[in-house]
Formats: C-alpha cells, structure tokens, sequence
C-alpha cells in the first residue's frame, strides 16, 4: 500500500509541503478546502487508463462511460443512454452533450472510439480483445461492436477511462488531461501529487478543492497522521487497533482477498516463449492442494493476521451474486488433510517430518511480496499450519518484478485479487493463453470449466450468465474450487482500513475492490468537511 520512503513526510510538517511544492498555492487554501491523504496510490506507469489506471477503483482524473454507486448498482457517468443489441454484439452509447476536458477541449464520441480503439491496440493491458471496433456515428453517440457476444464487457464502460483522441501520445501517462472531477497539477514521483479540483467538470464540483496525496512507508505516514498533517490514511488490519488523535477508524468491506495460487502442472523442463520455467511436481497433485485447503485455519488468520477485520476466503467472490456457496467447507481439520495425504501415498517413511511420494518431498515455497508485510503474515502463518500435516511450506519475500519475471509458474504465491465484475473469475480460472504472467500462472486447465466459463460470457443477460458462473466454481462434479479441482487455496477477504480526520465526512464508501487505498476514493467528489 505504501511505497517509496517520503523525505517530506518524514519533515514532520505540513508547511513543509507547502514551501516544497506550492507556496502560493497552501496558503491560499482553507483547511476545509484541501485534505492531505496517504492511502499509497502512486502508479509506476503513471495515470493513463489504456495502460490500466483505474480499473481497480476510481480513475478521477477520467470519466468513465457508466460508474457503480454506493451500492454497486450500474448508474450513469459520461454515458447518458446505452443500450446491447438482440444478437449481443453492438453496444450504442449516447453521451452527455457539452462535455470538455479539463483543458477546455471538447469531449466528443471521437474521442470514446479513440479510447477503446487505443485500448485495444494495447495487446492485453486492459484486455479488451473482445472488442472488433469501435466508431463514432456521431458527436454523440458511440458503437462497440464485439466480436463475439460477451456479456462481461459492460465493466470496460464502467472502469475505462475516456482519453483524448488530440492530446494522448507519448508522456501521457504522467500528464494525464481527462474530465473527471479532478486534474492532476503536479507530481513528484516516490513523494507527493497534488490534484485539483476540475471546474470544467459536467458533475457534482467537488467540495474538497485540492488534494495532496503523500507517497511513503507506513513509519512515515503513521507519524505525519499522529502530528495532524493527515487527513486520510491507509492502514494494514494489524495496525488499525491503535489511537490517532483527532481521527476516527474508518472500516470498509471489500472483495479483496488473499490466496495461495499452485502450479497445477508436473515441473517436466517446460518453459514459456519468454523463457519462464513452468510446474512444480508436488502441487500438481490436487491431494496437496486440498490437504493445504483443510489444514489452514481460516478464522484464526482473520483474527491473527488480520486483527479482525476481514472473513474466511473459499472463494475468489465470496459474497457476490456469483458466488456459490456450495463450495464451503470445514477448514481447520488437520485430520481430514492428514487422511487425504495418506490416501494419496504421501506418508512420511524416514520419520523427518515431511512426507514424501515416490522419492518427491512434500515441500514447496510460498513466495511473497517482501515489501507487503500482510502477505508475509499470511505466508508464515499458514506456513506453520501445514506442518503439523507433514507438509513443509518454507515462505520466502521477493521483489514483484523477480516474482513476476521468473517465480510465479513455479511457486506457490500469495496474490490478491477482487473485482466487481465476474470477469476476473473467467481470466484466472479459463485455460491460459502460453504467457499468461500471474494471470492463470499456475496453468489451470478444466475442459468443463472452460465451457461454463464461456457459456458466462455469451448467456443473453447477466442473470442468466450467473448459473454458469457458479457451476464452473462446483457442478457436483467438477469445478475449479475445493470441492474440485482446488487450484487455489483461498485464505482470507479484507476489510479496508482508514484513518479520517473527523471533521471529514467520507460518506458512504461502496464494496471495495482489490487495492487497499486508492478505491477509497470513489466517491471523492462528495466529500466534505464539517467542522468550522
């Protein structure tokens, strides 16, 4: 969540920050009207939507055509009619009229084909390869027409931001010029950004005129919040039991969650195109992965690791209206993965501790982020979980880049993921393309998940794709959950953690998605402060 060290925070004081960026710009400002947040949020590749801004949570520097409120409904945003053809292929969107871009341009259905004609060009950061064209009829009204039907691909209109067809090009994403209900003024990068609000925006104005959003550790962060130069910060659950003065806690449900993705094939020498090695012999054995699944203790890492705030994972949508609840089971039974290793000829013979079969070792790394010490939490308690089973776990930080780059079809990881829309479901669980990156990268494949997957995609509404969506997790038979094939061992469902100064009134915050931080912001543009 947090990232690079932040000598300004570390200053200890807010009219640092204001003689270091803008000396004009602080003083001018009443407290009411700018807020300090540290909720991480700093982007490496910078703030363009067609290289993924925005699509876990808001991209407030862009509209999006469509957008979900407090509640998740599907409500309107640039969009202000949209309607699906009979044979599922051609969306028509009709957007608001007198639109501009923060720069004063016009923002025109040119510039929404541009967008996801851009975006498909991308090859795969935003995965919009459903999409054959788009094109604009005219200055307001837009077609996307898809090559196949796809009822999934109604989340691209409500996470892809709208870019300008005039000024996108190189340095784009670190100059970002949208009509969201905020314009980025000026970033510095590992430090701070400061954003303003956008008067030309069609929208609520927002009551907060300029936010400043800080880029440090935890050490940091935790520090400029108890001197009172924060008004909004992320915690980790196991260090939201704490007192800062002059802040409330702020607990925000999510469908984020945590688990431990196997490798589902035999380590056979096989490599990707890039050159990845690929399998891993003892999870590819679903015994393992389900000894693992019943040997974790689910609730004592929600309230171990997690300090409470958070649920017991089965699931990658636990809770939605896809979820199938036919996948739960009775976690914390070191008896029942006992009996299943047994059965499956992994018994310990040399009295070492560790099981074995057919001379393999029951041994795997879990492999982490070394910078996220919730995942590391994670990884060492359920570590110390699996070896009353005869299973060693041995966890152990990397970088993301390293994970990313040479570990990660090979190793048990610890991601997370989460989404409002099932379509994550079909990319982590549908048979992989042959360099799928942590997309799928244990290589699941299942024929008949395949087909339930696909029949999802193509149900005539989203009602009727729900049925499929839940018989590719179990159909009694198969499915890619537990009861199944267990490609992955689910573990915990976050709550989002903050910190608000409580003379800011946050209203109320939607189901978050995967990213602890940045989704918070959401419904930014109705905050406001209530103290005089």
């Amino acid at each position: 969540m947090f990232q690079k060290k932040s000598a300004l925070a570390s200053l200890g004081s807010l009219m640092v920050l204001c003689m270091f960026m803008f000396v004009m710009v602080c003083p001018a400002l009443a407290a009411k009207d700018r807020i300090v947040l540290a909720v991480g949020g700093e982007s490496e590749e910078g703030y363009d939507p067609l290289l993924g801004w925005g699509s876990y949570g808001n991209p407030l520097f862009h509209s999006t055509l469509l957008k979900r409120d407090a509640d998740l409904k599907i409500v309107p945003d640039l969009a202000r009619e949209w309607t699906l053809s009979k044979d599922k292929l051609t969306w028509t969107v009709k957007i608001r009229e007198g639109v501009v871009f923060s720069d004063g341009s016009a923002l025109t259905a040119a510039d929404v084909a541009f967008t996801f004609n851009k975006g498909l060009e991308a090859g795969g950061k935003i995965d919009l390869s459903p999409l054959e064209s788009a094109k604009a009829m005219d200055k307001t009204t837009v077609t996307l027409k898809l090559k196949t039907p796809d009822i999934t691909f109604i989340q691209h209109l409500i996470t892809l931001g709208i870019v300008p067809e005039k000024l996108y090009g190189p340095g784009y994403a670190r100059a970002p010029i949208g009509s969201g209900p905020y314009k980025l003024v000026r970033w510095d990068e590992g430090q701070q950004m400061v954003v303003e609000a956008n008067d030309r925006y069609y929208g609520t104005k927002p009551a907060i005129r300029q936010l400043v959003f800080l880029f440090s550790e935890e050490d940091a962060a935790l520090a400029a919040a108890r001197a009172g130069e924060v008004d909004v910060l992320g915690v980790p659950s196991n260090l939201a039991g704490q007192e800062i003065p002059g802040m409330r806690l702020h607990v925000v449900k999510s469908v984020d969650n945590r688990g431990l993705m196997f490798p589902m094939v035999p380590d056979e020498g096989r490599k990707t195109p890039n050159g990845l090695a690929v399998g891993n012999s003892v999870t590819a054995d679903v015994a393992i992965r389900k000894a693992v699944n019943f040997a974790m203790d689910r609730e004592a890492l929600v309230a171990g690791i997690l300090d409470g705030h958070g649920r017991s994972a089965f699931g990658v949508v636990d809770d939605l209206p896809w979820d199938n609840k036919d996948i739960r089971f009775k976690d914390n039974d070191p008896a029942k993965a006992i009996a299943i290793l047994e059965q499956a000829g992994w018994k310990d013979t040399d009295k070492d501790g560790v099981r074995e079969k057919n001379g393999l070792k029951a041994e795997f790394t879990i492999v982490y982020n070394a910078k996220d010490s919730l995942r590391q939490g994670l990884a060492l308690a359920v570590s110390d979980m699996l070896r009353p089973v005869g299973i060693k776990a041995v966890p152990k930080g990397e970088s993301w880049d390293r994970i990313k780059t040479e570990l990660t079809h090979t190793n048990v990881v610890v991601y997370g993921f989460g989404d409002h829309s099932p379509l994550e479901m079909f990319k982590l669980y549908h048979t992989p393309g042959p360099e799928p990156m942590y997309w799928n990268a244990g290589f699941y494949s299942n024929a008949t998940v395949d087909q339930y997957l696909e029949q999802a995609r193509a149900a005539e509404s989203f009602e009727a794709s729900i049925p499929f969506w839940q018989k590719a997790q179990w159909d009694g038979k198969t499915g890619f959950t537990m009861p199944g094939d267990a490609a992955w061992a689910w573990m915990v469902n976050l709550d989002h953690t903050y910190f608000v100064n409580k003379c800011l009134n946050v209203g109320k915050s939607q189901m978050e998605p995967h990213g602890h931080g940045w989704p918070i912001t959401a419904n930014i543009h109705e905050w406001k402060w209530i103290c005089e």
